[in-house]
């Protein structure tokens, strides 16, 4: 009989062991579902995520500020100054005399916002083909950044880019990069106008 009670006894305490065990594996193996559930599975065993109605994310402030004074003037190129023809001993318009033709395409811009104003960085590509006159060297090329807020003229430089003309039988690529300066508060209206020229340009009052 003292055999029986010890085994029942034995029996109880592992019964009570087990238990416990089993109660601990139960909660190891559930956190181990939910998180293999989380990391491969968002529905998993707890329902379909395409079951549950998607969070409506809240509109940021800061980033709705950010896009309202988001906006970069474009960039234009104005009729009749996107070439640019230099002519040998003073002809003109003789295509026998051209010394180098240059020419403007492509064009982008990037702006950069501050507490003090904005700065446009404006790029454009651009050709130079020498003419029958020409020869290979360095070209100085007269390029003008000029920006409008309507009529009202906010903003221009002439700038001399120089490009090298290394073969006279092939034309040579460059791209012309510019950081304008421009008050804070510049609108639609504003843009950004590249072109050669050769004169001052003034500014309207």
């Amino acid at each position: 009989m003292a055999f029986g009670f010890l085994e029942a006894s034995n029996a109880e305490g592992v019964s009570i062991v087990s238990v416990m065990v089993s109660r601990g594996v139960l909660a190891a193996s559930l956190l181990m579902v939910l998180s293999g559930c989380n990391a491969g599975n968002p529905g998993g065993v707890l329902g379909s995520a395409a079951d549950k109605p998607a969070a409506t994310p809240a509109a940021d402030p800061a980033n709705v500020a950010a896009a309202v004074q988001g906006f970069c003037p474009p960039i234009t190129l104005r009729d009749g100054t996107a070439y640019h023809r230099v002519y040998a001993k003073g002809a003109k318009d003789d295509a026998t005399k051209i010394v180098y033709q240059a020419s403007l395409a492509d064009t982008t811009r990037s702006c950069t916002r501050s507490e003090t104003g904005m700065t446009i960085t404006a790029m454009v590509q651009g050709r130079l083909v020498a003419g029958p006159e020409g020869k290979a060297g360095q070209v100085m090329l007269p390029i003008r950044v000029a920006v409008t807020d309507g009529d009202k003229v906010i903003y221009s430089e002439l700038t001399q880019f120089p490009v090298t003309l290394t073969d006279v039988a092939q034309a040579s690529q460059f791209v012309f990069t510019k950081d304008v300066p421009v008050p804070p508060d510049v609108g639609g209206l504003t843009k950004v106008h590249v072109g050669f020229d050769e004169g001052p340009v003034k500014k309207k009052k």
